[in-house]
């Protein structure tokens, strides 16, 4: 028998490790674990492991119509491996890449447990176009700067052939067992009052994206975040689809997630440290109370207030207000861009520790490729390029303009001076 292991692929169609798995002879045992380790960090409600849950479902569904059924576990991924070779003959097992610093601990750990007992752990890569050293500079070093990788990127693409893997063609060749499919219930969670939410990639959506993608109040974005995380849709077909209605824009934020995701593979340390060394000798101020203000939306600048409630309600940000927040944070409350980093990772649906971690180091100007840090967002100037009509603004705060709306906590002439003359003594 073999194994497939789901982790960021929760799907059935065009997934290359399970396209591989179900062309061998052996039977194969397709498997999730909910990983302990880190569900014991959640809250009881969380709506990533309700996603998780709703997708792996929908895999139990079709499965079932074949007759067949997802084994579903909770625990340690070594303990229940360790369970399954007491319990079965296993030749091999076939998973997908993930490139984060705690999953390449985790399958490390697993390697060694297979070599012991002589089975093959096979990896494919599925959740990008191009991973690790696929796209480097001529030297082999990799790119820390977006425009020239994206433009190796898509040289790169032109030679591509993108495959379809039909693995939805090839269900029968999964083996019948006797393991559960674990309910939200059975690992120790319940359903979320968040509406999960569905993507939208329709071509009208594509081709106006360049118009539409600012503008908060206007659905202009694709919701694809949560999806691409957790590889429901393939990225392959994705890829084409910007291809296809050949829209430049679309495809750069894509090129966008995989140019994080090979910072973090070549420097694992961003997660914790700035990728310039020297902006960690900013002296940053941290106060715990204006901090609070910032995650409850009560900073009295309503487009950061707006976007904090929308999170905390949604578990979703607009992205144009993604950088307004992260910006006013770092910059206007000289706040440790590591705070930030780890509230976005506690709400958001869509949490990508890659484009997480990156997006954030660019806004407090300690990453690469990443704004000036003389580069200060006016909150309020902001709001007459992306919400002059207050729509955005004022479906999160009813109470705007009322004595109900707190004054500002900084005042943003003093806060600007301020942080360019603490980020100067820390840089020069």
């Amino acid at each position: 028998m073999n194994i497939f292991w789901f982790r960021r692929d929760l799907r059935l169609n065009d997934n290359i490790g399970l396209f591989h798995a179900l062309h061998e002879k052996e039977e194969v045992l397709p498997l999730f674990i909910f990983d302990s380790t880190i569900l014991n960090e959640l809250p009881k409600e969380d709506a990533r492991v309700q996603f998780i849950h709703e997708q792996l479902e929908n895999i139990q569904k079709q499965l079932e119509k074949k007759g067949k059924s997802l084994a579903v576990f909770l625990g340690e991924p070594k303990k229940i491996f360790e369970k399954l070779i007491e319990e079965n003959k296993i030749k091999t097992v076939y998973t997908n890449h993930d490139y984060e610093p705690y999953a390449r601990k985790r399958d490390k750990e697993i390697y060694q447990l297979f070599k012991e007992h002589d089975i093959a752990f096979k990896t494919a890569k599925d959740q990008v176009i191009f991973e690790k050293e696929e796209v480097v500079k001529d030297d082999g070093t990799p790119y820390v700067v977006y425009t020239p990788y994206s433009k190796k990127w898509k040289e790169k693409l032109q030679n591509t052939k993108l495959t379809q893997y039909k693995s939805e063609d090839k269900l029968d060749q999964i083996v019948k067992h006797n393991y559960p499919f674990l309910s939200l219930e059975d690992i120790g969670f319940k359903p979320t009052k968040i509406k999960l939410p569905e993507y939208n990639v329709s071509e009208k959506l594509m081709r106006n994206y360049e118009e539409t993608r600012n503008f908060p109040a206007i659905d202009g974005t694709s919701l694809l975040g949560i999806h691409l995380r957790f590889g429901t849709v393939s990225i392959r077909e994705m890829v084409q689809k910007a291809q296809s209605v050949k829209n430049e824009t679309f495809l750069k934020e894509l090129i966008w997630r995989e140019f994080f995701m090979q910072i973090l593979w070549h420097f694992p340390k961003t997660t914790t440290e700035s990728f310039k060394p020297k902006y960690d000798a900013i002296e940053w101020r941290n106060d715990e109370k204006q901090f609070q203000k910032w995650c409850e939306g009560k900073t009295g600048y309503p487009f950061v207030d707006a976007g904090m409630r929308e999170l905390n309600a949604t578990g979703h940000m607009h992205n144009r207000v993604r950088m307004i927040v992260a910006s006013f944070l770092c910059k206007h409350l000289l706040i440790d861009w590591r705070w930030g980093e780890t509230y976005f990772a506690q709400k958001l649906l869509d949490y990508e520790q890659a484009s997480n971690v990156g997006n954030w180091q660019w806004a407090a100007g300690s990453g690469v490729d990443a704004a000036p840090y003389f580069r200060i967002f006016n909150p309020t100037e902001q709001i007459k390029k992306f919400d002059k009509d207050l729509k955005y603004i004022k479906k999160w705060i009813p109470e705007l303009d009322t004595s109900k709306y707190p004054e500002p906590i900084v005042d943003h002439k003093e806060a600007r001076e301020r942080c360019l003359k603490v980020y100067k003594k820390a840089l020069d």
